[in-house]
């Protein structure tokens, strides 16, 4: 239940994110998504590294997790600073580095059809993250990409798949 509650969030911030990149949303205003998707993200964060029951599984899910509530933290403080992004650049190239062993893992430990999709899902993600690398810290004409790209990985990566194990038909 607990992913459900945090893909739905996940599934909002990068829907509007990519909206307010194509320029449909102002940037003052998305600072409110990305401040609450980050304080979601952390607390379930949280929650699996120092709840009960927290175990290795649970923590290294929290690691990951907190790489999404960084990402959503900054792009608000950006917003409210006004500066040009290259460091959330540089970060998000860290965090697509990071996640090649974390999507090979997950392939390779893959059983099920729940857990291929969730190895796509973190490879859409590393794929998301490498083109905001291209993007902020390397200054890459591919605005426009980007900006769809994280559309698509907010409905089908996040909102429709939150959704679905929400209401338990996933």
């Amino acid at each position: 239940m607990i992913l459900g509650f945090l893909l739905l969030w996940v599934g909002a911030v990068l829907f509007l994110n990519g909206l307010w990149l194509m320029g449909k949303i102002e940037d003052r205003e998305i600072v409110v998504i990305n401040i609450v998707s980050g304080l979601v993200a952390t607390a379930v964060a949280v929650q699996s590294a120092f709840g009960p029951g927290a175990d290795a599984g649970s923590i290294r899910a929290a690691a990951l997790t907190l790489l999404f509530a960084t990402t959503y933290l900054w792009v608000a403080y950006n917003r409210l600073t006004q500066v040009d992004g290259r460091g959330l650049g540089w970060f998000s190239f860290f965090v697509a580095l990071t996640l090649v062993p974390v999507i090979l893992r997950a392939y390779a430990a893959a059983s099920s059809g729940g857990e291929i999709w969730l190895a796509t899902n973190w490879l859409i993600w590393a794929v998301l993250w490498f083109m905001y690398f291209l993007l902020l810290a390397l200054g890459r004409p591919i605005l426009k990409q980007t900006a769809w790209a994280t559309v698509f990985a907010g409905i089908f990566t996040g909102w429709v798949p939150g959704i679905l194990l929400l209401d338990g038909m996933m």
